[in-house]
């Protein structure tokens, strides 16, 4: 593949040439006729600049259509085999890998690598060296990688590359840290933010430009899609839905601030809610294993949900509730057309999504509600390490 291409964002030809390939991310495929009158070039500088993309291995030539009439148009479609993304999913105690051809299909999804996460630069570049393993496992050669895309928890700045989350160094944005160690284009993204997108990316045609995607896991975050592309804010530090000051209690969050509503909206309002009842004698299944470790893990109340026990439902149910109060509101606010909650409490399936709805319902003008469909992720666990994927592609063809 010609570097050229990739470094010049200066020529007029390479910015149609992008323009070109943001046409088949969206349409799939494209006749030069349907270039030309979309691009509003001439059909002659179209023709020409399709060759030098299949020369340089970014278009495929993808046969003739079928027409009423005439002679049949050849169309044009990204070349699946002409490099590849990686997006990685980082937590605190695992993170997961997903690689995508050069179409976007996902082609390998490898999940729950386990590895305990420090803010240190030895850490990043630990995982750094695991995810080159992997892939290189995978069958696919490194130097077929065209970029990387790597979401983490928290506030992170796309811009600057910095995680506050996981701070490394004032001297060394952590983007630095995955650019040296990969030695390939690297995006580093909130996690909220990168499920937003892939979510968004992997409805095509059913999409809304105007989405918020709600995750719910041991926190609470929020990637807003506004106009058809991912909303930053000032700072960079958008969607942090979990810190607003709405609930009227005295917990402690982990922000150090009180009221936020990640202390009754999240899996560790879950587990809180959980515990308190277990240490009162609630019955439940999970009695035995609090019993025994004076604890039980997220996953655990979560696999008990799943199994339907009733403490596990009854809390997940008022998480669900405190939820969809802050979800009317984002919806006063924003009023986009789709809202999908992911993240790792969504296998709780209707006992977390109807008293979602239900709230927003009764809590939310009506107009804007009746607008807006509340649904659970496509993509669940996959879902931030595919807009890994999808945005380091478009960082990387200039397409952002």
């Amino acid at each position: 593949m010609a570097s050229s291409f990739l470094n010049d964002n200066s020529s007029k030809n390479t910015l149609i040439k992008r323009e070109l390939l943001r046409l088949c991310i969206a349409h799939q495929s494209y006749s030069i006729a349907d270039f030309s009158k979309a691009l509003s070039i001439s059909v002659p500088t179209i023709t020409k600049l399709i060759g030098e993309l299949i020369e340089d291995n970014f278009l495929q030539d993808e046969g003739k259509i079928g027409t009423s009439g005439g002679r049949r148009p050849s169309v044009y479609g990204l070349n699946p085999e002409a490099g590849y993304f990686v997006g990685v999913d980082v937590a605190r105690h695992h993170f997961h890998i997903a690689i995508s051809n050069f179409k976007g299909e996902i082609i390998k999804f490898i999940q729950d690598i386990e590895f305990v996460l420090e803010a240190s630069e030895l850490s990043f570049r630990t995982i750094c060296r695991m995810v080159k393993d992997e892939v290189t496992r995978c069958g696919i050669p490194w130097t077929m990688v065209l970029g990387v895309g790597v979401s983490l928890s928290g506030r992170v700045n796309p811009e600057k590359g910095y995680s506050l989350t996981y701070f490394v160094s004032d001297d060394l944005p952590l983007k630095d840290i995955f650019q040296k160690e990969f030695n390939v284009p690297v995006n580093i993204e909130n996690d909220s933010r990168a499920m937003a997108y892939g979510e968004y990316m992997s409805l095509g045609k059913q999409a809304d430009p105007n989405m918020i995607f709600i995750n719910i896991s041991w926190g609470l975050g929020m990637g807003i899609i506004m106009g058809g592309q991912l909303f930053y804010g000032k700072s960079g530090y958008s969607g942090e839905l979990g810190h607003f000051p709405a609930l009227n209690n005295d917990i402690i969050c982990r922000c150090g601030k009180v009221g936020c509503l990640e202390t009754g909206a999240s899996g560790s309002a879950l587990h809180r809610m959980v515990v308190d009842s277990l240490r009162k004698g609630h019955s439940s299944s999970l009695l035995k294993t609090y019993e025994k470790k004076g604890d039980v893990e997220l996953e655990e109340i979560l696999r008990a949900v799943e199994e339907g026990d009733v403490l596990a439902i009854d809390c997940i149910g008022k998480v669900g509730d405190t939820l969809g109060r802050g979800i009317a509101g984002v919806l006063n606010v924003f009023n986009p057309g789709l809202v999908v909650i992911g993240g790792r409490l969504i296998v709780g399936k209707d006992y977390l999504l109807l008293p979602i709805k239900t709230a927003v319902n009764r809590l939310c003008l009506s107009r804007v509600s009746s607008d807006t469909s509340i649904v659970l992720s496509r993509l669940d666990r996959m879902a931030a390490s595919v807009g890994d994927c999808l945005l380091s592609r478009d960082k990387v063809l200039g397409l952002l």
